[in-house]
């Protein structure tokens, strides 16, 4: 067994779970919630640190801020804590209770924006919040995971090079889209060593990262309610967009199986479903990126009447089944 002296220390690479008994397809989730802060944000919040401390950007007196949803500001809040150093963490009131109450128990200041921006929504109006607190004064450093060529890196240099030792004959790739550093960095990683596999992304409907018009997303994860500054389509071979019902469905049908993930989780497994589905899943070996854990959500995807309120009855009573019903950008 390992030993360590810092959170970020241990993080699995190599777990993985065969879905074929819960969606019916040839499918293999890897897990990236099993490290201390319970997702896989924190490659990107590890790689973000370290690049800053390197460049002399944040030095002892710093204060780190940054916008998120809720797993990043986990992860930072970690690193924070474990690094010495202030946080503040602007997020919007689709935040879990639960995330929220992590990161605070961590010793992070956490600002709810309650009312999102005419354009560009919460997250909009979260940025704005953040670029006028960075000008009051000098102390506050913003990571900007929106922007910050570390988000892609880390998976570039970690999670593809993982997926493609485990499986040396992937055909298709299926990750989530928030930021899109994940998608960013598997899918360049891909295209410069194994340029056969197909990265398929799988957004939130609702989501404007790959255009179309907005729309109410409660479920916090993945989805952009703006363009996000590091996606390159050119990267990417196919596109599925998920509705947050189905999303639903998919973390409930898998906790139905001992397997309790999270949101984004949730999406990419309905999403990567659809995808084979319609495609034929027989003689290909498909991986999917499970980004986080369910805990977070037993207020939310979890709790009956929050789902019924939400989405209507009518999703509890089809939960036993993982639909196919996503539609392909």
């Amino acid at each position: 067994m390992p030993v360590i002296s810092a959170p970020t220390d241990f993080n699995e690479e190599e777990l993985y779970v065969d879905l074929r008994p819960v969606v019916g397809h040839s499918l293999y989730l890897k897990c990236e919630g099993f490290n201390f802060a319970g997702s896989i944000k924190v490659k990107a919040a590890l790689e973000m640190v370290k690049a800053a401390e390197r460049d002399g950007i944040l030095t002892p007196g710093s204060v780190l801020v940054e916008s998120s949803s809720g797993n990043l500001g986990v992860a930072l809040s970690m690193i924070a804590a474990s690094r010495g150093y202030r946080f503040l963490c602007v997020t919007d009131a689709r935040c879990n209770p639960q995330t929220r109450r992590l990161m605070e128990a961590l010793g992070t200041d956490v600002h709810v924006i309650t009312e999102p921006a005419t354009h560009g929504g919460f997250l909009g109006a979260r940025l704005a919040y953040l670029r006028a607190l960075c000008a009051s004064d000098d102390r506050y450093v913003w990571l900007d995971q929106y922007t910050n060529s570390g988000n892609w890196r880390a998976h570039y240099r970690n999670t593809a090079p993982a997926i493609a030792r485990q499986f040396p004959h992937l055909d298709v790739l299926f990750v989530g889209v928030g930021t899109s550093g994940t998608l960013m960095g598997c899918a360049r990683w891909f295209w410069e060593h194994r340029r056969g596999v197909r990265i398929v992304a799988v957004d939130s409907e609702g989501s404007v990262s790959f255009g179309g018009a907005p729309g109410r997303r409660m479920i916090p994860g993945l989805g952009m309610s703006v363009t996000p500054p590091l996606l390159d389509e050119s990267w990417v071979d196919d596109l599925v967009r998920v509705e947050e019902a189905d999303t639903v469905r998919a973390c409930r049908r898998l906790a139905r199986r001992g397997f309790l993930f999270g949101g984004s989780t949730g999406t990419v497994v309905s999403g990567a479903s659809d995808w084979l589905a319609r495609n034929g899943s027989d003689d290909l070996t498909a991986v999917a990126i499970a980004p986080d854990l369910g805990e977070r959500y037993l207020d939310t995807v979890y709790r009956d009447g929050w789902v019924s309120d939400t989405y209507g009855a009518d999703v509890l009573e089809t939960t036993g089944e993982l639909p196919l019903i996503s539609r392909s950008a």
